[in-house]
């Protein structure tokens, strides 16, 4: 039996879904998603069979037909929240962010579930091929993002919140930090020492302890490829999904993801030349429009590969588990930073001692 909360987002997205009043519309490409007929005499409760997608303690993700229903985390601020859906619905969105569903009644985006969690609802979009990595869409994520960082933040409906990028990054610490204290010892001391001095080496609001040098842009606060999909589904066009972490911040955080995978080697150069010069190409504001980008991603960048080793440090701790080959390149680049750090500190200091009269 279902737990609780995927039965009512089971219920949330049959009452959303249009072929629950306007008949069956079968899908030769999606045949795990079974679409009964309307209700009628001959088939008085033929429902639509809903699919579950994910499961997780931040999030749960159910498709029933061509609606995908989402209870997002027991800790989302559900105001801040519904200020995000009404940007996500705005008019300068469109073509850039997929649009909420209402549900709950004419005009409603949220609806609580009994836990208290919040939930909302989409438009099925076919998500970018795990299986074939050369074909995922570089310029046209970067084009979105343009779009997205160039729209009129204060003509949007508000206030509009920050952009919650350096507040995931502590996250991904304090997540970290739990599962090495729940699990004992740590199991690899050096990658745990070396993930910490490198957040500690990030500015505070990196850290999310200050606010941000730059809080004007429209910002996803969350991006990588599983962000996007393709709708309508199975041609459409392609637009950002997953407007939790949607706010205003520094532009730079949402490029910074693909950036540190390139300083780390994750992530060839020719495809990290694609995204930077699409996003350059069309304008966007996150960075110079020509020359180096570094001075305006190198701390974001720094901050995202420092999540991204904790959230494997802390994955990889409750069996034990040796870090895969993508994980240890995260934590070798922290370590590389600290060494970085550390050269620089020494050179400082000798110029110093250099510039003192001798007794």
């Amino acid at each position: 039996m279902p737990a609780p909360h995927i039965s009512q987002l089971a219920a949330l997205a049959r009452r959303t879904a249009p072929e629950a009043t306007h008949g069956p519309t079968p899908s030769a490409d999606h045949p795990e998603t079974t679409h009964h007929p309307t209700p009628s005499p001959d088939h008085p409760e033929a429902p639509l069979r809903p699919t579950l997608l994910t499961d997780r303690p931040d999030a749960t993700l159910l498709r029933c037909g061509s609606v995908v229903a989402k209870a997002h985390a027991p800790d989302c601020d559900a105001e801040r929240l519904a200020v995000r859906l009404r940007v996500a619905a705005h008019p300068y969105l469109r073509g850039t962010v997929l649009p909420p569903l209402p549900v709950a009644g004419p005009g409603g985006l949220l609806a609580p579930l009994a836990d208290g969690r919040p939930a909302t609802c989409w438009p099925y979009g076919r998500p970018v091929s795990p299986d074939d990595p050369d074909a995922a869409p570089w310029e046209e994520t970067a084009r979105l993002l343009a779009r997205l960082h160039s729209v009129a933040a204060a003509r949007l409906p508000g206030p509009v919140p920050p952009m919650r990028g350096p507040a995931k990054a502590a996250r991904a610490l304090s997540r970290m930090r739990a599962a090495l204290t729940a699990s004992g010892p740590p199991p690899f001391p050096s990658a745990v020492l070396a993930v910490e001095h490198a957040w500690a080496l990030l500015p505070p609001w990196a850290r999310d302890e200050a606010p941000p040098p730059r809080a004007d842009v429209l910002c996803h606060g969350d991006l990588h490829l599983g962000q996007l999909v393709r709708h309508p589904d199975p041609d459409g066009p392609w637009l950002l999904i997953d407007i939790d972490d949607l706010g205003l911040g520094d532009p730079a955080w949402d490029l910074a993801r693909p950036a540190a995978w390139f300083a780390t080697g994750l992530l060839a150069p020719d495809l990290w030349s694609r995204f930077l010069g699409a996003y350059r190409a069309a304008g966007g504001p996150a960075v110079c429009p020509y020359g180096d980008p570094w001075p305006e991603l190198d701390v974001p960048a720094r901050a995202l590969t420092v999540q991204t080793a904790a959230l494997a440090l802390a994955k990889a701790a409750p069996t034990g588990r040796v870090p895969d080959a993508d994980e240890t390149a995260c934590v070798d680049a922290c370590d590389r930073m600290v060494r970085e750090a550390r050269r620089a500190r020494t050179a400082c200091v000798l110029r110093e001692l250099a510039g003192r009269p001798q007794p």
